[in-house]
C-alpha cells in the first residue's frame, strides 16, 4: 500500500470531519491500528482542527456572556436583578460553526497545498519538455550542417575516394573513405561495420606501402550511438591506404592483424 499516497488523498480529513459512510469509517479505522504513519497524520489532523476551532470561536465566549448579563440586566452600578426563562438549547450552534469553518479551512489549505504540487510539477514538466526540445533543435541543426559539409565533399572534384573491402574473417564488412587533402581530413562511411564487442573500438589508419608504416588516426569512440556512422578524421599523412582494426578501448599502438576489418589502397590514377 502507499501510505504517502493514502494520506494526501484527503480521506484522512473526511475521517476526521465524520463525512465518510460507516463501511468508509470502519476501513480509516482498520488502516489506523494498522499503520502507525496512518495514525499519525489523523492525530495531528484533528490537533490542527482543534486549534483552528479555538482561533475562530474565541469571541464567542465574550459576546455569550455580554448579552446574558444584558438579559439579567447586570449593569454596572446596579444590584437590580429579574428572573427570566432561560431555554436550554438543543444545539451549541457557536461550537458546531467553528468546528465547521476550521474543517472548511483545512480543507481549503489542503486544497491549495495540492494545487501548488500539481503546478510546481507542470512547470518541472515544461522545463523538461524545453530542455529536451532544444536539445533536438540543436541535434538537427548539427545534422544539417554535417549534411551539408557531406554533399559538397561528394560533389568536390578533388575529393579521393577510397573503397575498403573486408579481409579474411571479416570478408562481408566494408567501409569507405573520402579524403580531402586541401582540409586534411577524410569522412570514413562505416555503415558496413558491425557493432563493436563491449570494450572494443574501431581504429582508422593511415598507411604508406614502401615500407609498410601505419599510423594511427584515433578511435572511433561513439561508433553506437552515432545513427549515420559517418565520422569526419583529421587526416594529416600522405596516405597510400587506410585500414580499420578493432583494438581495445583506448587504441593501440599498432594495428593487430588478426582483427583487421577492411583495407584499401589510394588509387594513383
Amino acid at each position: 500500500m502507499d501510505i504517502k499516497a493514502y494520506i494526501e488523498s484527503g480521506i484522512l480529513e473526511l475521517y476526521v470531519a465524520g463525512s465518510l459512510s460507516e463501511k468508509e469509517n470502519k476501513e480509516v479505522y482498520k488502516l489506523i491500528q494498522q499503520y502507525p504513519e496512518i495514525l499519525q497524520e489523523v492525530l495531528a489532523i484533528e490537533s490542527t482542527v482543534v486549534s483552528l476551532t479555538k482561533a475562530t470561536s474565541k469571541g464567542y465566549s465574550d459576546t455569550i456572556l455580554e448579552t446574558i448579563k444584558n438579559k439579567l440586566s447586570f449593569a454596572e452600578g446596579t444590584d437590580d436583578s429579574k428572573i427570566i426563562s432561560i431555554a436550554k438549547p438543543k444545539y451549541n450552534w457557536f461550537t458546531y460553526t467553528g468546528w465547521a469553518a476550521a474543517i472548511v479551512l483545512a480543507f481549503g489549505l489542503l486544497w491549495t497545498s495540492n494545487q501548488n504540487k500539481q503546478l510546481k510539477s507542470d512547470i518541472e514538466i515544461a522545463t523538461t519538455k524545453q530542455s529536451q526540445l532544444e536539445i533536438e533543435i540543436e541535434y538537427a541543426k548539427h545534422s544539417l550542417t554535417e549534411a551539408k559539409t557531406l554533399i559538397s565533399v561528394l560533389r568536390d572534384e578533388n575529393i579521393t575516394e577510397v573503397p575498403l573491402a573486408g579481409q579474411g574473417n571479416f570478408a562481408s564488412t566494408y567501409a569507405r573513405v573520402y579524403w580531402d587533402k586541401q582540409m586534411n581530413r577524410i569522412f570514413l562511411d562505416a555503415m558496413g561495420l558491425p557493432e563493436p564487442p563491449e570494450g572494443k573500438v574501431y581504429q582508422v589508419w593511415s598507411l604508406t606501402l614502401s615500407p609498410l608504416t601505419p599510423t594511427s588516426l584515433g578511435t572511433i569512440d561513439n561508433f553506437t550511438t552515432d545513427d549515420n556512422k559517418i565520422f569526419e578524421i583529421t587526416n594529416l599523412n600522405d596516405s597510400e591506404a587506410s585500414g580499420i582494426t578493432l583494438e581495445p578501448e583506448g587504441g593501440s599502438d599498432t594495428p593487430t592483424m588478426e582483427q583487421l576489418y577492411t583495407l584499401g589502397v589510394v588509387s594513383t590514377t
